[in-house]
């Protein structure tokens, strides 16, 4: 059976395993995120020379906006230094002729789910990935949806208030999970600003100012979700990040999502429900999603 080297690229760490067709993973590791970009090149070059002649392609998923047709990243998102950078010019030089297929993470997300997750013989659903910002990816018809411009599913760009446009008011700012943990943090005057466990301890004990915080959060997200639902009039939703492990977390947003419903009576009448629910895949989601994205890419050239 052929393997895969799949690279998953983020602000503060790349993953990588070797996978196979089936998508079991035989091997993982971690490195730091180079944050140049010849540390970059050196350190990726690093990592396919460790499985350079046992597998038959490699697999991206980066930040940032991605031609997925011929590999180049634009902006970098967290990674800017990759702006206009392109992997399979890049791989092609260095390693010779190998099949390479690059995905945005959000895309790479809502792929995993497609294939081997919770949105799979799914026509029609979506991913909400909940993380530093918030990433996302749409399923028509059992297809990414990648836009005219390879940019559909940016959640972080759209803009929640009408009242007041700026940068703090994107969606990938005002429904950040990192800083609504740091939110609780800084209330509840805990050591770590970023420690999700000891926030989400104070959230599932009913604290009251964490519980307030963090139902207002949700809100938000269920929000999000009916204006998301207005536009691609989806069967479901898939919530992923970190903080999707947590039980708590898609609960509230299903009961939050019903108060607004409840209290609309003309939205609920008129916009049909859909399911909303953890995602499969956390850490490993993107890793999965951008090998499905490279044996796509195969299949259609074959």
């Amino acid at each position: 059976m052929r393997n895969y080297l799949s690279i998953d690229i983020g602000g503060t760490a790349i993953k990588y395993g070797l996978l196979d067709h089936s998508g079991n993973i035989s091997e993982k590791d971690t490195v730091d995120t180079p944050q140049n970009l010849e540390e970059f090149k050196q350190t990726i070059k690093n990592i396919i020379s460790r499985y350079k002649g046992r597998v038959y392609g490699i697999a991206f998923s980066v930040p940032g906006k991605v031609d997925s047709k011929q590999g180049i990243v634009y902006f970098g998102g967290a990674l800017p230094f990759l702006n206009e950078f392109n992997f399979e010019k890049f791989v092609r030089e260095e390693f010779g002729a190998i099949p390479v297929g690059v995905e945005n993470d959000g895309k790479s997300a809502v792929l995993a789910e497609m294939w081997l997750g919770n949105l799979r013989d799914v026509d029609n659903g979506a991913a909400i990935i909940l993380g530093t910002g918030v990433g996302g990816g749409i399923i028509i018809k059992g297809d990414l949806l990648p836009g005219s411009h390879f940019q559909a599913g940016e959640l972080s760009f759209m803009i929640g208030n009408f009242n007041n446009v700026d940068y703090k008011e994107f969606v990938g700012t005002s429904l950040s999970a990192v800083k609504m943990i740091e939110k609780i943090a800084l209330k509840e005057k805990l050591e770590n600003k970023k420690d999700g466990r000891a926030a989400f301890a104070l959230i599932n004990k009913e604290n009251a100012e964490a519980i307030e915080i963090f139902r207002e959060y949700c809100k938000k997200i269920a929000l999000l979700i009916i204006n998301v639902q207005t536009v691609v009039d989806v069967t479901d939703f898939v919530i992923g990040g970190g903080i999707s492990g947590q039980p708590v977390l898609i609960k509230t947003i299903n009961e939050e999502y019903d108060k607004v419903l409840n209290k609309l009576t003309l939205l609920k009448d008129t916009l049909t429900r859909p399911r909303i629910k953890k995602a499969k895949f956390e850490n490993s989601a993107n890793l999965y999603g951008a090998l499905y994205g490279l044996l796509q890419k195969i299949d259609n050239n074959s």
